[in-house]
Parts: C-alpha cells; structure tokens; sequence
C-alpha cells in the first residue's frame, strides 16, 4: 500500500573498474558474503571515492580500507585490494580523516597503484553493506561486468525498510 515511499536508493562506484560479483574475489571472507553482501570492482584508477554522502566511520590505520555511514543510516564497507593490510599503509594516502562529512565523489584515498601491484598485491575492491538487516531490497546486478566511472555509475541499488 505504501510502497511508493520507499524510495531507491543508490551506491556508485568507488573507483573507476569492472564490477565483478564478490564469488571472483580471492578471499573467503568477501566471496563467502561473511563481511557482507555487495559487489567488487576491478579498479582502473587509483582514486577510491566515497559512493554516496554520508560520514567516514572509520579508516584503517594502514588506509586500506574504511567506511561511511550513509545519511540513510546504511553502513559501507570499502576494502582497498586483497591482503594490502600487510603493506602497512604503503602505497596509501588518506586525503580524509575519520569523522569527516563527504559526499558523493569526495576522496578518501588515493593509491599507488603500480606500486602495490609490483609487490605482488592484487587491487580488486569489494563494496561491501554491512547491516543488510534494515534494507529490504538489493540489486547488484546493474552494473554487473561493465565498466564503471567512480563516482558517477551505480554498482548498487536498494530500498530500506
């Protein structure tokens, strides 16, 4: 009956790439949904954006990965790269800090990327939704194995309850 005010809602992408669904990322932890549902991308650039507006909850201290609370109260996961972890923050520049406001579009962070893929790290980006419990609703196939501009192109469509 009131379906019409439950509104989609989007994430875009982070980084310029290939969407790819989570079962291609080579850890079990992300292909086995265990952090959560979602999707990956294959990035091409190396400028990771925050996907919609909301706040940085939280960066890790080596700056691979961090999340943002949507105004919509959802919760985001971005995971820079596949055991990057262990590169102690190299090849990483935070350009923001945790707490900040950002919106669609805004840098996070920025990668060397040739630099963590010469030692021997792959770059492939899981966009992961940490409380899927208050969504309804979630779509990951509009993008699903095309190209993507960061900050521009959806990767994730959903309704909240």
């Amino acid at each position: 009956m009131f379906d019409f005010l439950k509104k989609e809602f989007q994430i875009l992408s982070p980084v310029d790439g290939k969407v790819v669904s989570l079962s291609k990322v080579p850890d079990q932890i992300f292909s086995n949904g265990i952090a959560g549902d979602g999707v990956a991308v294959e990035p091409a650039g190396d400028k990771l954006l925050s996907p919609a507006d909301g706040v940085v909850s939280f960066i890790f201290n080596t700056n691979h990965a961090f999340g943002i609370i949507l105004d919509n109260g959802l919760e985001v996961l971005v995971h820079i790269g596949i055991d990057t972890i262990d590169l102690q923050g190299k090849g990483f520049n935070r350009i923001v800090s945790e707490g900040s406001k950002v919106k669609t579009g805004d840098i996070i962070i920025e990668v060397d990327k040739k630099f963590i893929q010469s030692k021997g790290y792959s770059l492939i980006t899981p966009v992961i939704i940490t409380n899927t419990d208050i969504i309804c609703d979630m779509d990951f196939r509009c993008n699903l194995n095309s190209y993507v501009k960061a900050g521009k192109d959806p990767i994730i469509t959903y309704r909240m309850r």
